[in-house]
C-alpha cells in the first residue's frame, strides 16, 4: 500500500539530557526533549506551566501610554468602545475588557462590526458611528494593526485610539493611534510574541488592576475567556499560553459565566471535564457560528450575560447556528473542490471563486481543501465589485507572503504564514488568480508534497499503559496547536480485530495485540477503506488518550497513520 505520509522520528535524547532529566520517566525524557526542554529546570517549568520569563505587562511598548489614558477616561466618565473582531478571539476579548472596564466603574460598551456589512476590521462608518453617540476612547481587541487609513480618520473625528492586536504590523509606519499595542511591532521587549488577542486584552486588564490593586479585582475570573480565545485562534499552546490556558481551563470548571454552562449543555459536554480538544471541537465553533453566519452579537452577548434564561436562549441559537454552518461549510467545500478540479485538477494552487458562496465559511472550506490536497486553497466570495477570500496553506508555502507580493493589485489583505484573507476589486481578480498560481507553481513544482506527520518516539506496544498516560502524557496538557499531544510509532503490530464504524464506514475501529498478548482498543478516523486490505500486522503512528463513554473511562490508541508491517521480527524498542 502507498505511504500516504511522511513518518518524521526525531534523534534520540542526547545523553547530556538524558542525564539532566533522570529524574523523569525514560519516554517522557524524549518527549522534553523533542520540546526543546533539556534541563530539569526547563522540563519543570514546562511540566508545572510556569513562567520562566517576566511577564509584566508594562514591558509592552505602549501599555503605560494606554493604561493611563484608560484610567482618565473613568475618573472622567468618558464612554469607551471596545472594538472587537467576530471570531472568537476577537469576541472574548471584547468582553474580557467590558466586564474589567465596567469593574472600574467604566462608561464601557462592546462594538463587533457586521462581518458582512462592514466587513474585518476597522471601518470609517464605524468611527461615525460611535463618535456620533458620544464616545471618546476606542480600544480595539484583535484587529487594527493593519488599519492605517481607518486609524487617521479616527483621529481626524477627534477620537483617541487604543490599538491592541496580535497580527503581525504590515511594514512601515504603525497605524497613528494614540497607543499601539502589539508585541509583534518592532522594538518591544515583551518577551513572548505569540499571545492571542484575548491574550494581550488580558495584559491590559492585568495592568490596570495593577495600579489599581485597592479594588480587588479577581483577574483569575477572566481566565475562562482568555482559554476560549487562544485555544479557538489557534495560538501556540507553548509560552504564556500554554500558563494562561492551563488556568483557563481550571476556571472554566468553576466558572460562575451563566453563558458557559449553556453552551457546554447544548454541547452535551461536562465542563469539569474540559480540556483544549472541547474548545476546539464543542466550544469555539459554536461561538464562531454566529459572527459567520450573522453577527457575533449573540456569542458576545452570551459571554457577558447574568440571566440564566437569556444564557440558555443564546446557547440554543448558536447551536442551531452551528449546525447550519456545517451544512453551508459542506456544499461550498463540494462546490469548491468541483471547480477547482474541473480548472486545474493539478494546481499547485487551489483557488474557487463564486456569488454564492457565504463569506462566513469560506475559510472553513478552503482548510477542508487543503487537507483533502494538500495544496494551498483560496476559497472567495463574489461580490458587485470586491471579492473577498479566505487563504489556507501548507508549511511549504506562506500564504501571507504569497499575498505581499500580489499587494498592488489587492484592497487590503493580512495574515500568517497558514491562514490569511484578502479583499480584491473584482476586475483585478484574474490578474490576482494567476499570479497566485505562478508564485506557488515556482515554490511547490519541485516539492514532494506530503504531508509530514511527526512521532516523539517509537516505542513498543507492550509499553503502551494506562499508567503511561497517569505518569506522562497527562502533564503535557494543555495540548493543541504548537504543543500537539505525544505521538508514538509501534511496528509490527498484530491485528486480531477489524471494522469499518459510522456513516458510510468512513472509520476503523480496532483490537490490537501486543507481545503480551495485551489487547488495544484503537480508532482510526477517515481509515474505513483500510477494512477491507487489513493486514495481519501494520505500523502505526497514534496518540494514547482517555476515552470516556457511557460514564466508562478507558484508553485507547487513536491512529494517525498506517502502513503494512515493514518488519517480521520482532518489534524493535527504544524504551
Amino acid at each position: 500500500m502507498p505511504h500516504a505520509k511522511h513518518w518524521n522520528i526525531p534523534p534520540l535524547i542526547s545523553p547530556e539530557a538524558d542525564s539532566a532529566l533522570s529524574k523523569f520517566p525514560p519516554i517522557l525524557r524524549q518527549i522534553l526533549f523533542n520540546r526543546g526542554y533539556a534541563t530539569e529546570d526547563e522540563a519543570r517549568a514546562y511540566l508545572n506551566a510556569k513562567p520562566n520569563f517576566d511577564t509584566d505587562p508594562f514591558q509592552m511598548t505602549g501599555m503605560r501610554e494606554a493604561i493611563d489614558r484608560i484610567q482618565s477616561a473613568i475618573q472622567n466618565r468618558e464612554p469607551i468602545a471596545i472594538y472587537g473582531d467576530y471570531d472568537v478571539d476577537g469576541v472574548t476579548s471584547t468582553a474580557l475588557l467590558v466586564e474589567t472596564l465596567t469593574y472600574f466603574d467604566a462608561d464601557v460598551r462592546g462594538y463587533i462590526p457586521n462581518r458582512f456589512d462592514e466587513g474585518y476590521g476597522l471601518n470609517n462608518e464605524a468611527m461615525d458611528k460611535l463618535k456620533a453617540d458620544g464616545v471618546k476612547l476606542v480600544i480595539t481587541v484583535d484587529c487594527g494593526i493593519r488599519s492605517p487609513n481607518e486609524a487617521a480618520y479616527a483621529k481626524s473625528l477627534g477620537l483617541d485610539l487604543i490599538i491592541s492586536d496580535h497580527h503581525h504590523p504590515a511594514e512601515g509606519e504603525l497605524p497613528p493611534a494614540f497607543a499601539v499595542i502589539n508585541p509583534k511591532q518592532p522594538g518591544d521587549i515583551y518577551p513572548d510574541k505569540d499571545l492571542a488577542g484575548v491574550g494581550i486584552a488580558y495584559k491590559i486588564a492585568e495592568a490596570l488592576t495593577s495600579v489599581h490593586p485597592e479594588r480587588g479585582f479577581v483577574l483569575d475570573s477572566l481566565l475562562d475567556l482568555v482559554a476560549l480565545g487562544t485555544v479557538a485562534d489557534l495560538a501556540p499552546l507553548t509560552g504564556e499560553n500554554r500558563i494562561l490556558v492551563r488556568r483557563g481551563l481550571r476556571q472554566m470548571k468553576q466558572t460562575r459565566r451563566q453563558g458557559l454552562f449553556s453552551l457546554a449543555a447544548v454541547s452535551e459536554i461536562r465542563l469539569e471535564k474540559a480540556n483544549a480538544g472541547t474548545i476546539g471541537f464543542s466550544l469555539g465553533p459554536r461561538l464562531n457560528a454566529a459572527g459567520r453566519l450573522k453577527e457575533a452579537l449573540a456569542a458576545y452577548e452570551l459571554l457577558i450575560t447574568k440571566d440564566s434564561q437569556r444564557a440558555g436562549e443564546l446557547a440554543q441559537l448558536l447551536n442551531i447556528q452551528n449546525r447550519e454552518r456545517q451544512a453551508i461549510t459542506r456544499t461550498i467545500q463540494e462546490q469548491a473542490e468541483a471547480m477547482t478540479l474541473a480548472d486545474d485538477p493539478k494546481a499547485w494552487l487551489l483557488f474557487a471563486a463564486h456569488e454564492d458562496f457565504n463569506s462566513g465559511v469560506i475559510g472553513l472550506a478552503a482548510s477542508r481543501l487543503t487537507d483533502i490536497y494538500y495544496r494551498p486553497a483560496i476559497v472567495a466570495a463574489k461580490g458587485g465589485e470586491e471579492t473577498r477570500g479566505s487563504c489556507r496553506s501548507i508549511p511549504e508555502f506562506h500564504i501571507t507572503d504569497a499575498l505581499d507580493q500580489c499587494a498592488d493589485l489587492l484592497v487590503r489583505h493580512g495574515g500568517h504564514a497558514a491562514a490569511a484573507g484578502f479583499t480584491v476589486r473584482n476586475e483585478n481578480l484574474p490578474q490576482l488568480v494567476a499570479r497566485l498560481k505562478s508564485i506557488a507553481e515556482e515554490k511547490l513544482s519541485q516539492a514532494d508534497l506530503k504531508p509530514t506527520v511527526t512521532a516523539d518516539v517509537e516505542v513498543s506496544l507492550v509499553d503502551v499503559r494506562p499508567e503511561l498516560f497517569e505518569k506522562c502524557l497527562r502533564f503535557l496538557e494543555p495540548t493543541g496547536y504548537g504543543n500537539p499531544n505525544a505521538v508514538f510509532v509501534a511496528r509490527n503490530v498484530k491485528v486480531k480485530n477489524a471494522r469499518a464504524i459510522g456513516a458510510d464506514s468512513k472509520h476503523l475501529k480496532l483490537a490490537l495485540e501486543d507481545e503480551a498478548k495485551y489487547t488495544h482498543d484503537a480508532i482510526g478516523f477517515r481509515f474505513g477503506e483500510w477494512q477491507r486490505k487489513m493486514p495481519p500486522r501494520v505500523d502505526i503512528l497514534f496518540t494514547y488518550e482517555v476515552n470516556e463513554y457511557n460514564g466508562r473511562i478507558g484508553y485507547q490508541l487513536n491512529l494517525k497513520d498506517i502502513r503494512e508491517a515493514e518488519m517480521t521480527d520482532k518489534n524493535s524498542r527504544r524504551f
